[in-house]
């Protein structure tokens, strides 16, 4: 008899081992089901579609059944990084809310959780702790290298003979001012190409109303979001369309290939007048 209980509490031990080992496991990477893609699983487990792919170093959407995928950001990385405490994102929460919340700068939180634009979503878990980011001092600098009142007065002085001289040569208001109109006009700088472009809404039939990387379109009508090829333009760009305006590359569609673009609109009825067109759009970053 006592052999036999001896032998119940070996088992016991050594089934409860490899039960902690798989929790450990589980806790650390998720298998890949059939159906699904990194968007829902991001929302099954609290993150972004971002960090997962910064985790599991990806480079595009595509993940394959059985794959193992990080979905949380590991214990060294963290160490590394002297990252403390984690924040879940709420409705109606930006980064400058979350930086005056906790005492630090929108380019600190940006840095500590490798965001590549200013959109965050409810229910993604952001470092709120980490190294601090150096502050630049350009500006600081700048006003120390001003002349002196003694000096500015003596420049005035040496320069008087001049406008004396030749006052006539001097450029005239409108002329003075041409330049900032032209720079003021001008598109913005980035990677320029002709793509066909077509209008959605968020609220077609067998929509979610959620774009591939979380954003709420139905929420956010006013959000100026396009779905591209990954491939072609890389999602979370910041793509300047003519005619549209600057929006982020947010969304990815089925008939979305090559150099094509949806550009989401409020209602059906501008989607309807926006039609198909070919326009010219500069990826900025």
């Amino acid at each position: 008899m006592r052999k036999k209980i001896i032998a119940f509490f070996t088992g016991a031990i050594i089934v409860g081992v490899l039960a902690g080992g798989q929790a450990s496991a589980s806790a650390e990477a998720y298998k890949v089901q059939q159906g699904d893609s990194l968007w829902s699983i991001s929302q099954k487990h609290g993150t972004s579609v971002q960090q997962l792919k910064s985790w599991n170093d990806l480079s595009s959407d595509l993940i394959f059944p059985n794959q193992q995928l990080h979905i949380s950001a590991d214990k060294a990385v963290n160490k590394e990084n002297n990252i403390d405490d984690i924040y879940v994102v709420k409705s109606g929460d930006s980064l400058w809310k979350i930086s005056q919340k906790f005492g630090v700068q929108v380019n600190e939180l940006i840095a500590w959780n490798k965001l590549s634009s200013d959109l965050i979503h409810p229910g993604q878990k952001l470092a709120v702790k980490g190294n601090p980011v150096p502050v630049q001092t350009e500006t600081v600098n700048t006003v120390s290298q001003q002349p002196a009142p003694e000096q500015k007065e003596a420049v005035a002085q040496q320069s008087a003979p001049k406008q004396t001289q030749a006052p006539a040569q001097q450029p005239a208001p409108e002329q003075a001012q041409a330049p900032a109109e032209k720079n003021e006009s001008a598109s913005p700088q980035g990677n320029e190409m002709t793509v066909t472009a077509t209008a959605y809404t968020a609220y077609c039939n067998g929509c979610s109303g959620v774009t591939a990387t979380g954003i709420d379109l139905r929420s956010n009508p006013g959000q100026k979001v396009i779905a591209v090829d990954p491939s072609v333009i890389p999602l979370g760009s910041k793509v300047h369309v003519e005619g549209y305006g600057t929006a982020i590359a947010g969304d990815t569609g089925g008939a979305i290939k090559g150099n094509k673009i949806d550009v989401f609109v409020p209602s059906k009825s501008e989607a309807m007048k926006f039609g198909v067109k070919t326009v010219k759009i500069k990826v900025l970053n």
